[in-house]
């Protein structure tokens, strides 16, 4: 037994030292490395970050993660390599530890190209194959993938060999097969199940793959990857489809915001208000003073930015809404062309206004952590803040139909919409009715101009480009129709990210105004017309 204690006591000596040995073999290797980083020559460089990637050091990922940001420096005449922090201090390159003394005066950045740019994303990926973070794993498969370096094979099949992860693993295979598509001496059958792999992806980066195949590779691996091509081609086009819906029902909920508030101002009072728009701008401004005031002295707060702008922007914007009523429009009603002329008046006192407080720049509103990002659906991308407007648009619409269908306030702005005399005759207060209605319509652009700051520029120009399409679809759906409000949004959104590809954004508007205009001149009243006595007449 003691002999045995003995041998294994031995065993573990001579193990420690061939480990200690293989870790001096590796910080030899990537010190003899770093000199090639002091050259300010690109194919030094390119052999410098070959050396440091295959020493296997931990310190060769954060140096080479340094070069890739450009943190990367070097002192040609002390031969020493530094990393620079994002805090600005200084790091020893070859010993990971702070670099306490002063700065070599010749301190100069490591030049980078599109070739060591490759490079180092092929590298970094080879490095974090095996990472413990799946996400790291992940993202380093697809670095191979786009870079398609022989010299990660290795590590690519030892990773491959070790996961466990499906979706990782899956997307190391299909990395995988595309070092075996660009390898010249893989074998035809290998190729053709990689074009397998290849096919089932079915990205643009898989087409792009299979398009770049050498013209003198074997007929059948050229005959599986044009069959491939055609396959990822057809998917493509149906997913085009689809994110062309997507962004259709987007621009459509954003035009149902701009113009609900408008469609309800136009249904019951008539009045063509050229100032909603400017309703929509002061949404937008309240959302920036709000986030401006919680930057400044509640930082925490910044994620509740917006569930504090909008009972501000709708109480703020529907007060401006009741003053603009009460004290000029009242004293237009029935005499549309002055009214038309003194809304656009207002507008433009209103845009002076807010240039003359805010500056006629744009101004930065941010979007809070919960609507940054974006994530994949299939073949479509999905913003979150996109994806939150149309949820607030449908809370929305839905409580502005509930408001109209269960309160008192609803029911009469119903009865003067739909015969004002007979309204005003059964006790109603008409002109009540009518400045709570302007004060609800502008609100709701308000708070329409919160949503909007989150993915448009916030200038005193920001309602113009809203309110001829809120127009467009309030007479399309039908004046004062909710439910026409929504399908006219929705349509006129749906269509015109469909013409866009074809006919250009300019060009996909003129065609739906003349679409509109050939429509009116059939259905004067809109796909939803109002019906009611007064109306009726």
């Amino acid at each position: 037994m003691r002999r045995l204690f003995e041998r294994l006591a031995v065993v573990f000596m001579v193990a420690g030292l061939f480990a200690a040995l293989a870790t001096a073999a590796r910080a030899g290797a990537y010190e003899d490395a770093l000199p090639g980083f002091t050259a300010d020559s690109f194919s030094d460089t390119a052999d410098a970050v070959d050396a440091v990637a295959a020493s296997g050091n931990p310190l060769a990922a954060p140096l080479l993660q340094a070069l890739k940001d450009q943190r990367l420096q070097f002192s040609a005449a002390d031969k020493k390599v530094l990393i620079k922090g994002a805090d600005g201090k200084l790091t020893d390159a070859a010993t990971g530890q702070p670099f306490t003394a002063a700065a070599p005066a010749d301190l100069d950045k490591v030049r980078l190209n599109n070739r060591l740019r490759n490079l180092v994303d092929a590298a970094l990926g080879a490095l974090t194959l095996m990472a413990p973070d799946a996400g790291k794993r992940m993202s380093a498969a697809q670095s191979v993938f786009k870079s398609r370096d022989a010299s990660a094979a290795a590590a690519l099949d030892k990773a491959l060999a070790a996961e466990h992860d499906a979706g990782v693993k899956k997307t190391m295979l299909e990395a995988r097969a595309a070092l075996t598509l660009t390898d010249a001496g893989a074998a035809a059958a290998d190729k053709i199940a990689a074009v397998a792999v290849i096919r089932d992806r079915g990205d643009q980066d898989a087409l792009a793959l299979l398009q770049g195949l050498p013209a003198d590779a074997p007929k059948e691996v050229l005959a599986a990857a044009a069959d491939a091509r055609a396959k990822i081609e057809r998917n493509l086009a149906l997913w085009a489809t689809v994110q062309n819906l997507w962004y259709g029902l987007s621009l459509g909920s954003v035009l149902l915001l701009a113009a609900i508030g408008l469609a309800i101002t136009f249904g019951v009072m008539g009045v063509i208000n050229m100032a909603h728009g400017e309703m929509v701008m002061l949404g937008a401004y309240v959302t920036y003073v709000v986030q401006d005031l919680i930057r400044a002295r509640y930082p925490g707060l910044f994620d509740y930015s917006l569930a504090i702008a909008l009972p501000l922007a709708f109480l703020f914007s529907a007060m401006v809404g009741i003053i603009i009523e009460r004290s000029v429009i009242r004293f237009l009603y029935g005499r549309p062309l002055e009214t038309l002329l003194a809304t656009w008046g207002i507008s433009l006192v209103l845009q002076q206004a807010v240039r003359a407080a805010f500056g006629p720049t744009n101004k930065e509103v941010g979007n809070p952590s919960w609507m940054s990002g974006a994530f994949d659906l299939g073949g479509i991308l999905i913003t979150y803040n996109r994806l939150w407007i149309i949820v607030f648009t449908a809370i929305v619409f839905v409580a502005l139909l509930g408001m109209l269908r269960f309160t008192r306030l609803g029911l009469e702005m119903r009865a003067v919409t739909q015969n004002r005399t007979m309204a005003a005759a059964v006790g109603i207060r008409t002109a009540r009715i009518d400045a709570l209605t302007f004060g609800l319509g502008s609100g709701i652009a308000g708070i329409a101009g919160v949503a909007l700051s989150q993915i448009d520029n916030v200038s005193p120009n920001l309602g113009q480009g809203y309110i001829i399409d809120s127009f467009m679809v309030v007479v399309f759906g039908g004046v004062g129709n909710l439910w026409g409000t929504l399908v006219g949004a929705l349509t006129l959104g749906i269509a015109n990210k469909f013409l866009e590809p074809f006919a250009g954004a300019v060009l996909g508007k003129i065609a739906i105004l003349v679409f509109i205009i050939l429509f009116i001149q059939k259905k004067p009243r809109g796909m939803f017309a109002l019906k009611g006595r007064a109306i009726e007449a």
